[in-house]
């Protein structure tokens, strides 16, 4: 009886495990930030913003105020982003910006 008891309680831990495993696996993951990725996604976001008010829209067409504000933007992620950080930490914080504004996350 009490081999019967046991063998029920590891096929329960078993279950359990294989079942958080499942759950896991199909449950996106959130890669933790670095502080200089924090930094680069901040910066990402808010030129993405600045963006999206003008989609399809000249130079010439964007405010002033917009403009140097996007200049300096491209200035900051060239030198605190692009030159530190390798290409694949680059790339999940693009598709970051673009899933977390075109699904308004």
């Amino acid at each position: 009886m009490p081999s019967i008891i046991l063998l029920a309680l590891v096929m329960g831990i078993t279950s359990l495990l294989v079942g958080f495993a499942i759950f896991q696996s199909l449950t996106p993951i959130n890669d933790i930030l670095s502080p200089q990725e924090k930094k680069c996604q901040q910066i990402a976001n808010e030129g993405y913003k600045i963006h999206t008010i003008y989609p399809d829209s000249n130079p010439d067409e964007i405010l002033e105020n917009d403009m140097k504000r996007l200049l300096y933007l491209d200035d900051l992620w060239m030198k605190e982003c692009v030159s530190i950080l390798p290409a694949d930490s680059l790339f999940s914080i693009i598709n970051n910006v673009e899933r977390n504004f075109s699904h308004n996350e």
